[in-house]
């Protein structure tokens, strides 16, 4: 073995045993929206700033929506790792509060709807508008009225005052593993409060919010040659290691002839 191909097996060695670099990503909402309980499927807020879950004093169910473009911003074939949403809370009267994430299992519509005042009554639902009865208004509709979602929760945590929340599980990483290998497949996520008792609904801000919109953070390895591996420490060390060796015999023979 000559002195060139000593090093080049040893960085070899080195960049084989290396983990693949992992890659973080933040995306914003594609789209959001809320579901008005109504029979009638009348109300909706898809352009509005506000979002809502949980159940209002009269009382209403209100449950929202969001989604995000993962195929567009995560390379095909990766693996994810971790998934972080983001969200905002911004009005509420209630206590503390469980807020879950159910994967939607139809797809839905984003229209030009904004409710007045503090948002929370719905607007008028505008066409392609997602609302209690209609994935798309007014013409395409849930099998169950208030969405078809997974029934079980794929991540879930506790909202009391105003400030941000973050919701983060090995669900949501399946979920969004599954939307990146399938992004046909990617309705996003119904977000349900506590539906028990009164008073106990959330307000979030939407993607159209000037003030701390929806954030998706993805954690994710790129598929093999997609990202070029960093040498371990180790490596590395094995590699200066070996020439340092070969530098200290080669002067040596030099001395010596």
């Amino acid at each position: 073995m000559n002195k060139l191909t000593v090093p080049m097996v040893v960085l070899g060695l080195a960049m084989i045993v290396a983990p693949a670099v992992a890659d973080v990503v933040e995306i914003p909402a594609a789209k959001d929206n809320t579901l008005f309980e109504s029979p009638d499927g009348s109300l909706s807020n898809g352009a509005g700033t506000r979002m809502f879950v949980g159940v209002t004093a009269q009382p209403n169910l209100r449950r929202a929506l969001i989604a995000f473009d993962v195929a567009g911003h995560v390379p095909a074939d990766s693996t994810i790792t971790g998934v972080t949403l983001t969200l905002q809370q911004v009005m509420s009267l209630a206590g503390g509060e469980p807020v879950s994430l159910h994967r939607a299992e139809q797809d839905w519509g984003e229209g030009d709807s904004v409710a007045t005042g503090g948002q929370g009554a719905g607007g008028a639902a505008a066409t392609g508008d997602a609302t209690w009865v209609h994935t798309f208004f007014d013409t395409e509709f849930w099998t169950t009225s208030g969405g078809d979602f997974a029934a079980t929760a794929s991540a879930t945590r506790t909202v009391v005052g105003f400030g941000s929340y973050s919701w983060s599980s090995d669900g949501m990483v399946t979920d969004v593993q599954g939307w990146l290998d399938d992004p046909a497949s990617n309705f996003g996520w119904v977000l349900v409060g506590n539906e028990t008792t009164p008073v106990t609904a959330k307000t979030f801000s939407t993607r159209e919010s000037d003030s701390n919109p929806p954030v998706l953070a993805i954690e994710f390895e790129p598929p093999a040659g997609g990202n070029v591996p960093a040498a371990s420490t180790w490596g590395a060390l094995a590699l200066a290691l070996v020439l340092l060796t070969l530098a200290t015999v080669t002067l040596r023979r030099r001395s010596v002839s």
